[in-house]
């Protein structure tokens, strides 16, 4: 398996502490959310990353190069244009090897969730996506059907967690990386032609999204914990 880090955000959810870096570089707990995001994956065995970068994107580059890491890390430069998650993805394609599933996580993200495991149920049931969800509150929520496949958007349903597993053969069904578009809106599409677009149910206890200053406080008194 390798690793997707999506890191090219604005984040400026976090401003003022994004004025003068990128989210990804914003600390927690004595380490950037880049490094516990990097430190995770590595964890659960990837030894190859993609890190997608716009919003001081030379900060970025120095930070990754001045440390030593277990993984191997690429770097997809989305300087010119930020492609948003679908575009990203699909940018970051050709720096893949195309016979490995790929973990895609957001920076923000802090978890305990299993990632082995995830990649393990991706496999078993033959998904072409699976996508990690919880019940929580939120504006965007996705429905599945009985066997855990995404049928669409809906009022009522699970909240996507920002980690997912991708085959590499999603790529070629991907729209071009010329315009930035969210993935998720490709995954509703395929999954209505028919793709398998599957689901890995979590707690959303442990969980957070650090995009936001109020789970950022909470982020810092869980990893000090």
């Amino acid at each position: 398996m390798e690793g997707f880090i999506l890191a090219a955000g604005l984040g400026t959810r976090l401003r003022p502490l994004t004025d003068d870096r990128p989210k990804a570089l914003v600390e927690v707990g004595g380490a950037t959310l880049l490094e516990h995001t990097i430190h995770k994956l590595e964890r659960a065995g990837i030894r190859h990353l993609v890190v997608n970068i716009h919003h001081f994107a030379d900060k970025m580059v120095d930070f990754i190069g001045s440390r030593t890491w277990e993984a191997s890390i690429d770097v997809s430069d989305e300087r010119d244009l930020l492609l948003d998650t679908g575009g990203g993805l699909k940018k970051a394609a050709t720096l893949f090897s195309g016979r490995e599933n790929i973990l895609v996580h957001n920076v923000d993200i802090l978890s305990y969730i299993d990632l082995r495991e995830v990649e393990r149920v991706h496999r078993e049931q033959g998904n072409l996506v699976t996508l990690c969800v919880s019940k929580r509150q939120t504006k965007r929520l996705l429905a599945f059907d009985a066997e855990g496949r995404l049928v669409g958007r809906a009022d009522e349903g699970w909240a996507f967690s920002g980690i997912s597993v991708v085959s590499p053969e999603l790529f070629a069904l991907l729209p071009a990386a010329d315009h930035p578009y969210p993935v998720i809106d490709e995954y509703i599409r395929l999954s209505r032609e028919g793709y398998r677009i599957g689901s890995f149910v979590h707690s959303p206890d442990r969980w957070l999204d650090v995009g936001k200053p109020e789970t950022l406080e909470i982020a810092k008194r869980w990893t000090l914990s």
